[in-house]
């Protein structure tokens, strides 16, 4: 699919498409670790790791093979996303959302053990159209992520923190991480963070605030802006 897209935007005079990737191509697969990943950073394809992560990262290697072998000259910038938070455009349900909405009705009776970077749908927007428009970004990859990274059970202590009353079922204890990987086995949802459970996930956005003067705004306003468009929506109450 990506080397079709990048066929057609070469054979169109297309000068620089973006990639909408994800941090899912860059940390995924690797031992344990104290440093944040950065642009720098592969996930390990040969790690087991889930579909898809594994298919976001293959997916891009072969966009910066395409573009240095049969590019002609074409530009390529990738983005790639943290967890994504932010209002909703409608009444959809997203997955990117589901950790907040299931807090809110009270779905998730403790926080799994793991932490990770979150940014907001409305900065990563903004660094698509730097990544598009600014000279500095050709054949670069951008990491999208507001400050540090959170535990879950930090994003229910900030949905507490703005909502009072309306987060009350947002759990504010941790699973201990052995129950989580016992309970991972019966779980299928608990499954899937198999690979993230006791880690940190720490990315830094240092690359696109220096070269494209990028800035997210801080995560605890879009965790709340994120829990009230929910509950504005019927979502979550």
């Amino acid at each position: 699919g990506v080397l079709r897209v990048l066929r057609a935007a070469r054979d169109a005079g297309v000068r620089r498409t973006v990639l909408t990737s994800s941090f899912g191509a860059i940390g995924i697969g690797h031992p344990p670790r104290s440093t944040s990943f950065t642009e720098a950073d592969w996930t390990n394809t040969d790690a087991d790791i889930p579909p898809y992560q594994r298919s976001k990262t293959l997916a891009e290697r072969a966009a910066w093979q395409f573009i240095t072998e049969e590019g002609a000259g074409m530009e390529l910038a990738a983005v790639h996303p943290t967890g994504v938070f932010g209002p909703l455009l409608g009444p959809d349900d997203p997955p990117s959302l589901r950790l907040i909405r299931r807090m809110l009705e009270g779905k998730m009776p403790a926080s799994p053990p793991f932490a990770m970077g979150y940014v907001d749908v409305r900065d990563v927007a903004d660094l698509h159209l730097r990544a598009m428009t600014d000279p500095a970004a050709a054949g670069q990859r951008f990491l999208a992520v507001a400050g540090h990274s959170l535990r879950v059970v930090d994003i229910a202590r900030i949905l507490h923190d703005h909502l009072g009353e309306r987060a009350a079922k947002a759990p504010t204890r941790e699973l201990p991480i052995w129950l989580t990987r016992a309970l991972a086995t019966v779980n299928p949802e608990l499954r899937l963070l198999r690979h993230q459970l006791g880690r940190n996930l720490n990315a830094s956005g240092a690359k696109a605030e220096k070269l494209l003067g990028w800035k997210a705004r801080p995560i605890e306003d879009t965790i709340a802006d994120t829990a009230e468009s929910l509950l504005a929506h019927g979502i979550g109450a």
